[in-house]
């Protein structure tokens, strides 16, 4: 589903300036904020301006429990961009093409491709993609069209209580991918000393570290024929709530 024209006034372009933080370091999923669900960009508690970047969110979807589309965007209120759906959902998705990005020699990154930055150490072009389920599934999380990669879950059912292991698959260009990472908690532990690798038929297996909301990361870094970059990295979450004790 092509992303929604705001109807709030025009953001224009973003014009993103040098950062010392790694630009492909940063990642895009689904949280709750003040009872809404919100589409976040960041690293571990950096809850960055994710309003400023909605120019770069590509697509949003909305699904219901048989996957079928829920007509679905997303709307700009106050610092977060917010999900706004006609009828009820069950999974909601997004697509970002965070562009191109150089690092010199100085250490900054800067928001352009090998061709404008020549002396560049390294080139990359990043693309982010988010999977948030809001209710259990009762069907397998299918591919969803746009999303290059993705994490879904191995099996149907998803475990209910936190340090239950969990099996994940990872998808590369629509087949099972081997080596790439998966961090079991980007919020919470972003420098994960140890994340876990997928083996040659795509899964891995983790932990799942809380009892609330949990948010699984895929990175990978693909191979690429365009010449303004060295290669092109893929961030895909899988977000999820494990309900609480009633109160």
């Amino acid at each position: 589903m092509a992303f929604s024209r705001l109807a709030t006034a025009a953001i224009g372009a973003v014009t993103l300036a040098a950062v010392a933080v790694p630009a492909g370091a940063h990642g895009i999923w689904f949280a709750q904020r003040a009872r809404q669900l919100a589409l976040i960009y960041g690293v571990g508690a950096d809850d960055l301006d994710a309003v400023k970047r909605l120019p770069l969110v590509k697509t949003v979807s909305g699904y219901d429990s048989d996957w079928a589309p829920v007509a679905t965007r997303l709307r700009a209120a106050g610092v977060i961009p917010v999900v706004d759906n006609d009828e009820p959902i069950a999974a909601v998705a997004a697509v970002m093409d965070y562009g191109y990005w150089s690092k010199t020699p100085d250490g900054e990154w800067h928001n352009k491709g090998r061709d404008e930055v020549p002396n560049a150490t390294l080139a990359e072009h990043n693309f982010k993609y988010a999977v948030h389920l809001t209710q259990v599934p009762t069907k397998p999380v299918p591919l969803l069209e746009g999303h290059m990669l993705q994490l879904v879950p191995a099996d149907v059912a998803i475990p209910q209580k936190m340090g239950e292991p969990m099996k994940v698959r990872v998808y590369y260009k629509g087949k099972p991918v081997a080596g790439a990472t998966v961090m079991q908690d980007y919020v919470n532990d972003p420098d994960e000393a140890a994340p876990a690798k997928t083996a040659a038929d795509g899964t891995a297996t983790i932990k799942l570290r809380n009892q609330g909301i949990n948010v699984l990361m895929a990175i990978y870094v693909g191979e690429t024929t365009d010449k303004k970059v060295d290669h092109e990295e893929y961030r895909a979450s899988l977000s999820f709530v494990l309900p609480h004790a009633p109160e």
